[in-house]
């Protein structure tokens, strides 16, 4: 028993230096339950403690579901004080809280713990919380989620380690098998209860271990073991499919007022598995319900990005999140931001030696500058994002303003006037941005300047005759 004791405790503690589960000085909870599993995990790890430098506290959350639960908590609290490591227990009143709730008994039993268990760590200042989920609860998960239907980050399952509440939450056993276990608990005469529940077919888990995966091994004996590798492969490539989107969403996709932008071109140009996981990761950092984005959400937003889609799109991408198409750019809109700009305009007064007003409805800042020309220069624009008057020839104050209904310009080049809405068809505006696009009029309500797109024929600036120019420039933030 010796070397078999020696070779399992060895395994832990590669397994925690591989995978950096623990470090020197940490202070560890222990969630344990009772049962087997959590019992081998509190005794493993009192072993090594030592050697590794950490500190334990046992916690138990009593649920009240069964009248062998205050047994449990006896059990527990005796083994606890056996090792020497002290002991957090709870009494749960889980149906009353179910009947409150309205949620299933297993979800909020889970819900429950593991409030208990940061209350815990918080207490205790201790930055890990250790689990006793093991590689036959991985391949259990792995085939539900088969079963249910998923993708790659679904078949990596159950983590090793994760963050929670700036809490890391760590499964050590996660590589060591039930049996393994149970044998561990008969060489060290260790106690535990058994939970009748887990015998019942109640619940899809249950049914995937006593009577599913028992069927199939009929056809590949080491199908635990092959469910428990496929999802340490799927982990392993989630993992570096993860790393990529976060990589290409910095390079690719910009933060916006009203959310995130990216081309489509730059889109169309990835693998279509990093397509798929650059949209779910953009609707990740926009709504707290992206786990409802489905399947055919992503699918919808590809046919809408690709070449040879219409050139506006508009669609519920799921989660809250409104995708839009506008000629070749993405947009993923935040839902408190969806339809700013439909509720009502603006409009900014620009007294004459005005220098700088900020319209922060479209994220930009129109610059003012006045120049003497007197001396028969003749000021021209810097690019289509300036634009030179006549400053004699305008009528202060000028307003910055949104669009009205209606609205028209005297374009300059051209024989009467022309709708503003057509300038920002021709200029391939977004229709998300047409609501908020700034338009610099004069006091007297003529048109001046659609900024970037298009300027009208009053105020010219002539040379000889001009003597001071109002050049003005917008600027984005």
């Amino acid at each position: 028993m010796g070397n078999r004791e020696d070779e399992r405790l060895r395994f832990l503690r590669r397994t925690a230096a591989r995978e950096k589960l623990w470090k020197n000085g940490d202070k560890i909870v222990v969630a344990v339950s009772g049962g087997p599993d959590s019992m081998a995990l509190l005794h493993m790890l009192s072993q090594v403690a030592e050697s590794e430098g950490i500190s334990l506290v046992a916690a138990h959350a009593n649920h009240g579901f069964r009248p062998e639960s205050a047994e449990e908590a006896v059990v527990v609290q005796s083994f606890s004080e056996r090792l020497g490591v002290e002991c957090e227990q709870i009494s749960l009143n889980m149906p009353a809280y179910i009947e409150e709730t309205g949620m299933n008994g297993q979800e909020a039993s889970r819900l429950r713990r593991y409030v208990f268990l940061h209350e815990t760590a918080a207490r205790h200042g201790a930055g890990v919380i250790a689990l006793a989920h093991h590689a036959d609860d991985q391949a259990e998960t792995v085939m539900m989620r088969i079963i249910r239907g998923t993708g790659l980050g679904g078949l990596a399952a159950i983590a090793m380690k994760r963050t929670e509440k700036n809490v890391e939450l760590i499964r050590p056993l996660l590589r060591m098998k039930k049996t393994d276990l149970l044998q561990y608990c008969s060489d060290y005469d260790i106690p535990y209860c058994l939970d009748g529940s887990n015998e019942k077919r109640d619940y899809f888990r249950n049914v995937v271990r006593l009577d599913v995966l028992p069927y199939l091994s009929q056809f590949n004996p080491q199908l635990p073991d092959s469910l428990w590798r496929l999802a340490e492969l799927a982990s392993s490539e989630d993992d570096w499919m993860d790393r990529e989107a976060k990589r290409l969403f910095d390079e690719l996709a910009s933060f916006e007022p009203e959310g995130v932008a990216l081309q489509a071109e730059a889109l169309n140009g990835l693998h279509v598995a990093l397509q798929r996981r650059l949209i779910k990761l953009i609707l990740n950092y926009l709504s707290e319900e992206a786990d409802s984005v489905t399947f055919d959400h992503i699918e919808t937003i590809r046919a809408a990005a690709a070449p040879g889609a219409r050139s506006t799109w508009r669609l519920d991408a799921g989660g809250g999140v409104r995708f839009l198409r506008e000629y070749g750019r993405l947009s993923f809109i935040r839902p408190k931001q969806v339809g700013a700009g439909e509720n009502g305009g603006y409009a900014y007064e620009v007294p004459a030696g005005a220098t700088r007003i900020e319209v922060k409805e479209f994220g930009s800042v129109m610059m003012f500058a006045a120049e003497d020309v007197s001396a028969g220069r003749s000021p021209a624009p810097a690019g289509r994002e300036e634009a030179c008057f006549d400053i004699d020839k305008l009528k202060f104050p000028l307003v910055i303003r949104s669009r009205k209904p209606g609205d028209r310009m005297q374009i300059l080049g051209l024989n009467g006037s022309k709708k503003v809405q057509d300038m920002f068809v021709d200029g391939k505006v977004p229709p998300s941005l047409r609501e908020r696009y700034p338009l610099l009029c004069d006091a007297a309500g003529r048109l001046l300047w659609v900024p970037g797109i298009r300027r009208s024929g009053h105020a010219l600036v002539e040379r000889g005759k001009t003597k001071g120019v109002l050049r003005v420039r917008i600027e984005h933030e």
